[in-house]
């Protein structure tokens, strides 16, 4: 798609981020990874799938596709991250974590947040965070480090064993942000600041970007670390089939979908919302609270 920069339009501030939708091999595999060491809850399960969420809220839709296998070289996915409200939440799934022996890949101190990383059994990277006061960062998100993770501090916060069994993540968790894998990152933020709406929060040289809106330190993050110049995971792999923006009103939606046309695009109806595409083929879905 060709994109034009000159194109206006914001998103509103109170747009966040809906359900993720993975493609996964094994349903069972799965189904037990993402409640057992993630703490997600299971909301309804179907032939070929399942909705994975918290308080009612579907974060994560596993889509089942017998056979497929990580595709860790390709656009798409680079992480979904689910953001915990306060760090004794963290804390508590990571101190639940290491005593279920669940396999860490990495640990981080953001400025803007802690955040603990590691990936499902399909390869799909997954962040665990919450955010440090909004007051302390706001103004300053290129301040965004990758220090070491105060891990021992973290873990202190825990609630005591006392307090009773890990009961899985709180009911306000959210999908804090998705990072994307992408081909390239001019047009991709051409794509996203330009023609949905998000600001440029800050880019890390031609290899990454984040952008936002309300202020927020990203809700979207974009690098091409391993996947410049390159594609979508193909029938046979694993990988992000969409992730989803969720606006207040109709009108909020109808002015992106607009946008995306005017691009260029080809919206899509999902049946769920609109299915447009950015310059990699990643999907987006706009969807409308309540819809």
């Amino acid at each position: 798609m060709s994109v034009d920069s000159t194109l206006p339009g914001a998103l509103p501030t109170d747009t966040v981020l809906g359900r993720v939708e993975l493609a996964v091999a094994y349903l069972e595999r799965s189904l037990n990874f993402w409640t057992a060491a993630i703490g997600l809850q299971v909301l309804a399960e179907r032939p070929g799938g399942a909705d994975l969420g918290v308080d009612g809220r579907v974060l994560i839709s596993l889509v089942v596709e017998p056979g497929v296998e990580p595709a860790p070289n390709r656009t798409g996915l680079f992480h979904v991250a689910l953001l915990l409200p306060e760090r004794s939440d963290l804390a508590a799934w990571l101190k639940t974590a290491l005593r279920a022996r669940v396999s860490i890949d990495g640990s981080s101190d953001h400025f803007v947040s802690e955040a603990i990383y590691l990936t499902d059994p399909d390869g799909h990277g997954i962040e665990m965070y919450w955010d440090r006061p909004r007051s302390d960062w706001e103004g300053k998100v290129e301040e965004m480090t990758t220090d070491p993770l105060d891990v021992a501090g973290l873990i202190a916060e825990a609630p005591p064993a006392s307090a009773g069994p890990y009961l899985g993540l709180p009911a306000a968790t959210t999908i804090g942000h998705v990072h994307l894998r992408v081909a390239a990152i001019a047009t991709t933020i051409a794509f996203y600041r330009d023609v949905i709406g998000f600001d440029l929060v800050t880019t890390l040289g031609p290899q990454a970007a984040f952008f936002a809106v309300g202020g927020y330190h990203h809700q979207i993050g974009v690098n091409t670390w391993r996947s410049e110049g390159g594609v979508g995971p193909s029938a046979n792999e694993a990988g992000l089939r969409l992730y989803s923006l969720v606006l207040t009103t109709e009108a909020d939606r109808a002015a992106v979908v607009g946008r995306v046309r005017d691009a260029g695009g080809i919206p899509v109806d999902h049946g769920d919302g609109w299915l447009v595409r950015d310059p990699s083929g990643i999907a987006l879905l706009l969807t409308v609270l309540d819809d």
